[in-house]
């Protein structure tokens, strides 16, 4: 990927170590050193998950002393949640229709 391209949420989300490292964020601020605790790959690879998700404003980092604090965003998973939601419609009126023709048939 070139350097000027940009992660979007989807491309962010796409991942199962970043959707943990959301999920550890959404609980509180932490350092990298702790969410790097959380995971069996290098620091150099959660530093990248990190800039992925950051580019994607799923995240943000501020520094305090030596260490950088990192903490979720949520905004941008609301055009998650709206895209999804479409196929949530969808879903939820395939399983109306399986479940009439369920009770059709008894």
């Amino acid at each position: 990927m070139a350097a000027a391209e940009k992660h979007d949420v989807f491309q962010a989300i796409a991942d199962p170590t970043r959707r943990q490292v959301l999920r550890l964020l959404s609980e509180k601020e932490r350092p990298i050193s702790e969410i790097t605790s959380h995971f069996s790959v290098s620091r150099t690879a959660i530093t990248k998950h990190l800039h992925i998700l950051s580019e994607a404003k799923l995240v943000s980092g501020r520094k305090v002393g030596r260490e950088k604090l990192y903490r979720l965003q949520p905004e941008p998973l609301e055009e998650l949640h709206e895209w999804l939601s479409y196929y949530e419609r969808f879903w939820s009126n395939k399983l109306s229709i399986l479940k009439h023709i369920a009770e059709k048939e008894n």
